[in-house]
Protein backbone atom coordinates (compact mmCIF):
# COMPACT_ATOMS: atom_id res chain seq x y z
CA UNK A 1 0.00 0.00 0.00
CA UNK A 2 2.60 2.40 1.12
CA UNK A 3 4.94 1.07 -1.99
CA UNK A 4 2.13 2.49 -4.45
CA UNK A 5 1.69 6.66 -2.66
CA UNK A 6 4.69 8.29 -4.47
CA UNK A 7 2.97 6.75 -7.81
CA UNK A 8 -0.50 8.17 -7.23
CA UNK A 9 1.21 10.99 -6.02
CA UNK A 10 3.41 11.49 -9.39
CA UNK A 11 0.03 10.82 -11.33
CA UNK A 12 -1.61 13.48 -9.15
CA UNK A 13 1.37 15.97 -10.10
CA UNK A 14 1.55 15.00 -13.44
CA UNK A 15 -2.69 15.30 -14.06
CA UNK A 16 -2.47 18.87 -12.48
CA UNK A 17 0.62 19.93 -15.09
CA UNK A 18 -1.40 19.27 -18.01
CA UNK A 19 -3.73 22.11 -17.87
CA UNK A 20 -0.94 24.40 -17.55
CA UNK A 21 1.18 22.98 -20.67
CA UNK A 22 -2.27 23.41 -22.44
CA UNK A 23 -2.14 26.73 -21.72
CA UNK A 24 1.60 27.94 -21.91
CA UNK A 25 1.62 25.91 -25.59
CA UNK A 26 -1.99 27.55 -26.96
CA UNK A 27 -0.63 30.89 -25.66
CA UNK A 28 2.55 30.55 -27.33
CA UNK A 29 1.38 29.28 -30.55
CA UNK A 30 -1.43 31.98 -30.67
CA UNK A 31 1.21 34.70 -30.32
CA UNK A 32 3.58 32.89 -32.87
CA UNK A 33 0.56 32.74 -35.31
CA UNK A 34 -0.03 36.88 -34.75
CA UNK A 35 3.60 37.95 -34.96
CA UNK A 36 4.95 35.91 -37.66
CA UNK A 37 1.89 36.71 -39.75
CA UNK A 38 2.19 40.47 -39.30
CA UNK A 39 6.29 40.04 -39.78
CA UNK A 40 4.78 39.32 -43.52
CA UNK A 41 2.10 40.93 -43.65
CA UNK A 42 4.68 43.61 -44.90
CA UNK A 43 5.62 41.89 -47.84
CA UNK A 44 2.15 42.52 -49.28
CA UNK A 45 2.10 46.23 -48.27
CA UNK A 46 5.28 47.26 -49.71
CA UNK A 47 4.17 47.12 -53.21
CA UNK A 48 1.08 49.61 -52.41
CA UNK A 49 3.01 51.92 -50.35
CA UNK A 50 5.52 52.10 -52.77
CA UNK A 51 2.76 53.24 -55.59
CA UNK A 52 0.47 55.29 -53.10
CA UNK A 53 3.35 57.01 -51.55
CA UNK A 54 5.86 57.23 -54.31
CA UNK A 55 8.83 55.43 -52.78
CA UNK A 56 12.15 54.89 -54.07
CA UNK A 57 13.27 50.74 -53.92
CA UNK A 58 15.28 52.03 -51.61
CA UNK A 59 12.75 53.30 -48.78
CA UNK A 60 10.84 50.12 -49.87
CA UNK A 61 13.72 47.88 -48.48
CA UNK A 62 14.33 50.48 -45.27
CA UNK A 63 11.05 50.07 -44.13
CA UNK A 64 11.13 46.37 -43.89
CA UNK A 65 14.06 47.04 -42.31
CA UNK A 66 12.97 49.18 -39.22
CA UNK A 67 10.34 46.20 -38.64
CA UNK A 68 12.70 44.03 -38.32
CA UNK A 69 15.99 45.77 -36.95
CA UNK A 70 13.83 46.95 -34.33
CA UNK A 71 12.74 43.42 -33.53
CA UNK A 72 16.05 41.75 -33.44
CA UNK A 73 17.62 44.51 -31.61
CA UNK A 74 15.02 44.68 -28.52
CA UNK A 75 14.94 41.05 -27.94
CA UNK A 76 17.49 40.99 -24.82
CA UNK A 77 15.40 43.87 -23.22
CA UNK A 78 11.72 42.45 -23.88
CA UNK A 79 13.02 39.24 -21.93
CA UNK A 80 14.42 41.34 -18.97
CA UNK A 81 11.11 43.58 -18.82
CA UNK A 82 9.28 39.88 -18.46
CA UNK A 83 11.24 38.50 -15.82
CA UNK A 84 10.09 41.26 -14.35
CA UNK A 85 6.50 41.94 -14.76
CA UNK A 86 5.67 38.89 -16.11
CA UNK A 87 6.14 37.17 -19.65
CA UNK A 88 2.27 36.67 -19.84
CA UNK A 89 1.44 40.90 -19.36
CA UNK A 90 4.24 41.70 -21.58
CA UNK A 91 3.54 39.37 -24.68
CA UNK A 92 0.34 41.08 -24.64
CA UNK A 93 1.12 44.63 -24.67
CA UNK A 94 3.49 43.35 -27.42
CA UNK A 95 0.96 41.71 -29.25
CA UNK A 96 -1.55 44.58 -29.09
CA UNK A 97 1.43 46.90 -30.74
CA UNK A 98 1.80 44.90 -33.36
CA UNK A 99 -2.15 45.07 -34.34
CA UNK A 100 -2.10 48.33 -33.18
CA UNK A 101 0.89 49.10 -35.80
CA UNK A 102 -1.19 48.26 -38.91
CA UNK A 103 -4.08 49.54 -37.66
CA UNK A 104 -2.35 52.90 -37.61
CA UNK A 105 -0.44 52.55 -41.00
CA UNK A 106 -3.70 53.75 -42.85
CA UNK A 107 -4.13 56.67 -40.23
CA UNK A 108 -1.53 58.90 -41.69
CA UNK A 109 -0.06 59.60 -44.76
CA UNK A 110 4.30 59.30 -45.87
CA UNK A 111 7.19 57.57 -45.72
CA UNK A 112 8.01 59.00 -41.67
CA UNK A 113 4.70 58.23 -40.63
CA UNK A 114 5.03 54.31 -41.77
CA UNK A 115 8.64 54.44 -40.44
CA UNK A 116 6.73 55.56 -36.89
CA UNK A 117 4.04 52.91 -36.82
CA UNK A 118 6.77 50.19 -38.30
CA UNK A 119 9.20 50.38 -35.20
CA UNK A 120 5.73 50.71 -33.34
CA UNK A 121 5.58 47.54 -34.65
CA UNK A 122 8.58 46.08 -34.23
CA UNK A 123 8.81 47.37 -30.25
CA UNK A 124 6.26 45.15 -30.20
CA UNK A 125 7.29 41.86 -32.17
CA UNK A 126 10.16 41.86 -29.99
CA UNK A 127 8.21 40.25 -27.53
CA UNK A 128 7.48 37.30 -28.91
CA UNK A 129 10.09 34.73 -29.61
CA UNK A 130 11.93 35.15 -26.44
CA UNK A 131 9.09 34.98 -24.07
CA UNK A 132 6.86 32.25 -26.45
CA UNK A 133 9.87 30.28 -26.66
CA UNK A 134 10.29 29.77 -23.12
CA UNK A 135 6.73 29.28 -21.95
CA UNK A 136 7.52 26.34 -24.04
CA UNK A 137 10.91 24.84 -23.15
CA UNK A 138 9.92 26.07 -19.16
CA UNK A 139 6.90 24.43 -19.59
CA UNK A 140 7.90 21.11 -20.93
CA UNK A 141 10.94 19.13 -20.07
CA UNK A 142 13.20 16.57 -21.54
CA UNK A 143 12.38 14.90 -25.19
CA UNK A 144 8.54 16.35 -24.76
CA UNK A 145 10.25 19.70 -24.86
CA UNK A 146 11.20 19.03 -28.38
CA UNK A 147 8.43 18.18 -29.73
CA UNK A 148 6.15 21.11 -27.98
CA UNK A 149 8.64 23.44 -29.36
CA UNK A 150 7.86 21.75 -33.06
CA UNK A 151 4.24 22.47 -32.27
CA UNK A 152 5.22 26.31 -31.63
CA UNK A 153 7.54 26.76 -34.66
CA UNK A 154 4.84 25.19 -37.12
CA UNK A 155 2.12 27.88 -35.34
CA UNK A 156 4.40 30.49 -37.07
CA UNK A 157 4.59 28.91 -40.01
CA UNK A 158 1.00 28.91 -40.34
CA UNK A 159 0.33 32.34 -39.39
CA UNK A 160 3.34 33.53 -42.02
CA UNK A 161 1.14 31.85 -44.37
CA UNK A 162 -2.60 32.57 -42.96
CA UNK A 163 -2.31 36.92 -42.54
CA UNK A 164 -1.20 37.32 -46.00
CA UNK A 165 -3.59 35.23 -47.36
CA UNK A 166 -6.06 36.71 -45.43
CA UNK A 167 -4.74 40.19 -46.31
CA UNK A 168 -4.88 39.33 -50.31
CA UNK A 169 -8.70 38.25 -50.38
CA UNK A 170 -9.48 41.16 -47.81
CA UNK A 171 -7.98 43.60 -50.76
CA UNK A 172 -10.00 42.25 -53.37
CA UNK A 173 -13.07 43.49 -51.62
CA UNK A 174 -12.06 46.88 -50.04
CA UNK A 175 -9.15 49.60 -50.05
CA UNK A 176 -6.02 48.53 -47.71
CA UNK A 177 -6.80 51.38 -45.07
CA UNK A 178 -9.81 49.11 -43.50
CA UNK A 179 -8.48 46.40 -44.75
CA UNK A 180 -4.95 46.64 -42.78
CA UNK A 181 -6.95 48.01 -39.77
CA UNK A 182 -9.31 44.62 -39.44
CA UNK A 183 -6.15 42.95 -38.97
CA UNK A 184 -4.73 45.14 -36.72
CA UNK A 185 -7.77 44.83 -34.91
CA UNK A 186 -7.14 40.91 -34.20
CA UNK A 187 -3.69 41.37 -32.34
CA UNK A 188 -5.53 43.88 -29.94
CA UNK A 189 -8.27 41.56 -29.27
CA UNK A 190 -6.10 38.67 -28.97
CA UNK A 191 -3.81 40.37 -26.24
CA UNK A 192 -6.52 40.41 -23.95
CA UNK A 193 -6.77 36.17 -23.62
CA UNK A 194 -2.96 36.08 -23.76
CA UNK A 195 -2.53 38.08 -20.73
CA UNK A 196 -5.66 36.32 -18.73
CA UNK A 197 -4.10 32.48 -20.15
CA UNK A 198 -0.71 32.57 -19.76
CA UNK A 199 0.64 31.02 -17.17
CA UNK A 200 2.63 32.11 -14.68
CA UNK A 201 6.21 31.17 -14.23
CA UNK A 202 8.68 31.40 -11.32
CA UNK A 203 11.68 33.00 -11.78
CA UNK A 204 14.69 30.72 -13.18
CA UNK A 205 16.67 29.01 -10.10
CA UNK A 206 19.95 27.11 -10.60
CA UNK A 207 19.66 23.54 -9.83
CA UNK A 208 20.98 22.34 -6.24
CA UNK A 209 23.13 20.33 -8.42
CA UNK A 210 25.25 23.16 -9.65
CA UNK A 211 25.41 24.49 -6.66
CA UNK A 212 26.39 21.75 -4.45
CA UNK A 213 29.03 19.56 -7.14
CA UNK A 214 31.98 21.16 -8.58
CA UNK A 215 31.66 18.18 -11.32
CA UNK A 216 27.90 19.17 -12.17
CA UNK A 217 29.09 22.97 -12.28
CA UNK A 218 31.36 22.15 -14.83
CA UNK A 219 29.12 19.92 -16.65
CA UNK A 220 26.26 23.05 -17.36
CA UNK A 221 29.04 25.43 -18.11
CA UNK A 222 31.90 24.14 -19.87
CA UNK A 223 30.07 21.48 -22.02
CA UNK A 224 26.71 23.70 -22.73
CA UNK A 225 28.09 27.32 -23.07
CA UNK A 226 30.49 25.15 -26.45
CA UNK A 227 27.11 23.83 -26.87
CA UNK A 228 25.06 26.91 -27.00
CA UNK A 229 27.82 28.61 -29.47
CA UNK A 230 27.71 26.29 -31.59
CA UNK A 231 23.77 26.70 -31.90
CA UNK A 232 24.40 30.42 -32.69
CA UNK A 233 26.82 29.19 -35.46
CA UNK A 234 23.88 27.05 -36.82
CA UNK A 235 21.64 29.73 -36.02
CA UNK A 236 23.74 32.73 -38.08
CA UNK A 237 24.35 30.09 -40.99
CA UNK A 238 20.86 28.69 -41.19
CA UNK A 239 19.44 32.60 -41.41
CA UNK A 240 21.83 33.36 -43.99
CA UNK A 241 21.26 30.44 -45.94
CA UNK A 242 17.51 30.35 -46.10
CA UNK A 243 17.43 34.54 -46.63
CA UNK A 244 20.14 34.34 -49.58
CA UNK A 245 18.23 31.04 -50.88
CA UNK A 246 14.48 32.76 -50.48
CA UNK A 247 15.68 35.94 -52.26
CA UNK A 248 17.66 33.91 -55.30
CA UNK A 249 15.16 31.26 -55.98
CA UNK A 250 12.42 33.02 -57.56
CA UNK A 251 15.36 34.48 -60.35
CA UNK A 252 16.88 31.11 -60.96
CA UNK A 253 13.17 29.76 -61.27
CA UNK A 254 12.43 32.88 -64.23
CA UNK A 255 15.43 31.96 -65.58
CA UNK A 256 14.38 28.58 -66.48
CA UNK A 257 11.21 29.90 -68.08
CA UNK A 258 8.89 30.50 -65.03
CA UNK A 259 6.20 33.41 -64.86
CA UNK A 260 6.79 35.91 -62.19
CA UNK A 261 3.82 35.10 -60.66
CA UNK A 262 5.09 31.27 -60.62
CA UNK A 263 8.11 32.22 -59.00
CA UNK A 264 6.06 33.75 -56.33
CA UNK A 265 4.23 30.62 -55.87
CA UNK A 266 7.44 28.62 -55.34
CA UNK A 267 8.18 30.35 -52.33
CA UNK A 268 4.61 29.40 -51.00
CA UNK A 269 5.80 25.32 -51.86
CA UNK A 270 8.74 25.70 -49.77
CA UNK A 271 7.13 27.57 -46.96
CA UNK A 272 4.08 25.22 -46.39
CA UNK A 273 6.96 22.32 -46.62
CA UNK A 274 8.67 23.92 -44.49
CA UNK A 275 5.84 23.90 -41.72
CA UNK A 276 5.30 20.54 -41.96
CA UNK A 277 9.26 20.00 -41.70
CA UNK A 278 8.91 21.32 -38.48
CA UNK A 279 6.94 18.64 -36.83
CA UNK A 280 8.81 16.06 -38.89
CA UNK A 281 12.18 17.30 -37.86
CA UNK A 282 10.78 17.41 -34.28
CA UNK A 283 9.76 13.84 -34.28
CA UNK A 284 12.79 12.45 -36.01
CA UNK A 285 15.39 14.22 -33.42
CA UNK A 286 13.21 12.38 -30.60
CA UNK A 287 14.15 9.04 -32.26
CA UNK A 288 17.70 10.15 -33.85
CA UNK A 289 18.77 12.82 -31.81
CA UNK A 290 19.81 16.59 -32.21
CA UNK A 291 23.25 15.36 -34.11
CA UNK A 292 22.12 13.23 -36.81
CA UNK A 293 18.81 15.02 -37.82
CA UNK A 294 20.89 18.44 -38.25
CA UNK A 295 23.15 16.12 -40.31
CA UNK A 296 20.90 14.59 -42.39
CA UNK A 297 18.95 18.11 -42.65
CA UNK A 298 21.76 19.82 -43.87
CA UNK A 299 22.86 17.09 -46.13
CA UNK A 300 19.23 17.44 -47.89
CA UNK A 301 19.21 20.86 -47.67
CA UNK A 302 22.51 21.21 -49.87
CA UNK A 303 21.74 18.31 -52.51
CA UNK A 304 18.42 19.66 -53.12
CA UNK A 305 19.79 23.01 -53.27
CA UNK A 306 21.80 21.66 -56.26
CA UNK A 307 19.04 19.87 -57.51
CA UNK A 308 16.64 22.50 -57.75
CA UNK A 309 19.54 23.94 -60.11
CA UNK A 310 20.09 21.38 -62.02
CA UNK A 311 16.67 19.97 -62.78
CA UNK A 312 14.37 21.51 -65.83
CA UNK A 313 11.19 24.20 -64.21
CA UNK A 314 8.42 21.44 -63.61
CA UNK A 315 10.86 18.76 -61.59
CA UNK A 316 12.37 21.76 -59.40
CA UNK A 317 8.92 23.35 -58.79
CA UNK A 318 7.92 19.20 -57.33
CA UNK A 319 10.80 19.12 -55.43
CA UNK A 320 10.68 22.37 -53.51
CA UNK A 321 8.16 21.44 -50.56
CA UNK A 322 11.04 18.63 -50.15
CA UNK A 323 13.33 20.82 -49.97
CA UNK A 324 11.18 23.32 -47.66
CA UNK A 325 11.20 20.03 -45.36
CA UNK A 326 14.89 20.11 -44.38
CA UNK A 327 15.83 23.57 -45.02
CA UNK A 328 12.85 24.88 -42.30
CA UNK A 329 12.80 21.83 -40.65
CA UNK A 330 16.23 21.88 -39.34
CA UNK A 331 15.20 25.31 -37.41
CA UNK A 332 13.08 23.31 -34.93
CA UNK A 333 16.18 21.61 -33.41
CA UNK A 334 18.59 23.87 -33.74
CA UNK A 335 15.94 26.68 -32.15
CA UNK A 336 14.98 23.74 -29.48
CA UNK A 337 17.97 22.64 -28.40
CA UNK A 338 19.21 26.21 -27.01
CA UNK A 339 17.78 26.14 -23.58
CA UNK A 340 19.16 22.66 -23.29
CA UNK A 341 22.76 23.98 -23.55
CA UNK A 342 22.30 27.19 -21.14
CA UNK A 343 22.07 27.18 -17.21
CA UNK A 344 18.23 26.93 -15.99
CA UNK A 345 17.86 30.56 -14.67
CA UNK A 346 19.67 31.95 -17.67
CA UNK A 347 17.28 30.47 -20.39
CA UNK A 348 15.08 32.72 -21.33
CA UNK A 349 18.15 35.31 -21.22
CA UNK A 350 19.82 32.76 -23.34
CA UNK A 351 17.44 32.51 -26.37
CA UNK A 352 16.58 36.27 -26.12
CA UNK A 353 20.50 36.58 -27.22
CA UNK A 354 20.15 34.04 -29.96
CA UNK A 355 17.07 35.22 -31.62
CA UNK A 356 18.88 38.57 -31.54
CA UNK A 357 21.81 37.32 -33.29
CA UNK A 358 19.95 35.46 -35.99
CA UNK A 359 16.89 37.65 -36.80
CA UNK A 360 20.00 40.31 -37.36
CA UNK A 361 21.68 38.04 -39.42
CA UNK A 362 18.53 37.32 -41.11
CA UNK A 363 17.71 41.38 -41.72
CA UNK A 364 21.71 40.90 -43.89
CA UNK A 365 20.82 37.63 -45.93
CA UNK A 366 19.30 39.61 -48.38
CA UNK A 367 21.12 42.30 -49.63
CA UNK A 368 24.25 40.49 -49.24
CA UNK A 369 23.21 37.37 -51.40
CA UNK A 370 22.19 40.00 -53.96
CA UNK A 371 25.61 41.55 -54.47
CA UNK A 372 26.52 37.91 -54.69
CA UNK A 373 24.21 37.28 -57.29
CA UNK A 374 25.44 40.39 -59.08
CA UNK A 375 28.96 39.62 -58.82
CA UNK A 376 29.10 35.89 -59.94
CA UNK A 377 25.77 35.20 -61.34
CA UNK A 378 22.76 33.48 -60.08
CA UNK A 379 24.18 29.87 -60.58
CA UNK A 380 27.02 30.54 -58.74
CA UNK A 381 25.88 32.05 -55.86
CA UNK A 382 23.30 28.99 -55.66
CA UNK A 383 25.96 26.60 -55.54
CA UNK A 384 27.48 28.26 -53.06
CA UNK A 385 24.75 28.66 -50.71
CA UNK A 386 24.87 25.09 -51.08
CA UNK A 387 28.96 24.29 -50.04
CA UNK A 388 28.05 26.87 -46.97
CA UNK A 389 25.31 24.23 -46.07
CA UNK A 390 27.64 21.37 -46.24
CA UNK A 391 30.40 23.10 -44.50
CA UNK A 392 28.46 23.99 -41.57
CA UNK A 393 27.21 20.41 -40.97
CA UNK A 394 30.81 19.22 -39.10
CA UNK A 395 29.80 21.10 -36.48
CA UNK A 396 27.10 19.58 -34.98
CA UNK A 397 29.45 16.42 -33.55
CA UNK A 398 30.72 18.92 -31.32
CA UNK A 399 26.83 18.91 -29.83
CA UNK A 400 27.21 15.00 -29.21
CA UNK A 401 28.17 15.53 -25.53
CA UNK A 402 25.30 18.10 -24.70
CA UNK A 403 22.62 17.65 -21.86
CA UNK A 404 20.90 14.24 -21.83
CA UNK A 405 17.75 15.63 -22.50
CA UNK A 406 19.34 16.53 -26.10
CA UNK A 407 19.61 12.88 -27.02
CA UNK A 408 17.37 10.34 -28.63
CA UNK A 409 15.23 8.43 -26.58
Amino acid sequence: MTGTTPNLRQCSGEAAEKPKERRALGVACAGHVLHDGYTDLIWVALPIWQVEFALSYAAVGALRMIYTGTMAGLQIPSARVAERRGGGAVLALGTALCGLCYGLAGVGDGFWWLVTVLFLGGLGAATQHPIGSALVTRTFTGARSLSAFGTYNFAGDVGKVLLPALAAALLLVMPWRPAYALLGLLGIMAAVPIFLLAPRLMPEQASSNERDSKDSQAEVTSVPRLGYRILIGFGIADSVIRGALFVLLPFLLIAKGAAVGTAGVALTLVFLGGALGKLACAWVARRLGIVATIVVAQTLTAAGTVAVLALPLSAALMLLPVLGIALNGVTTVIYGSVPSYAPPERRTHALSVFYTVTIGSAALAPPLSGLLGDLVGIPTAIITIALLTLATTPLAFGLVRGPSALRAT
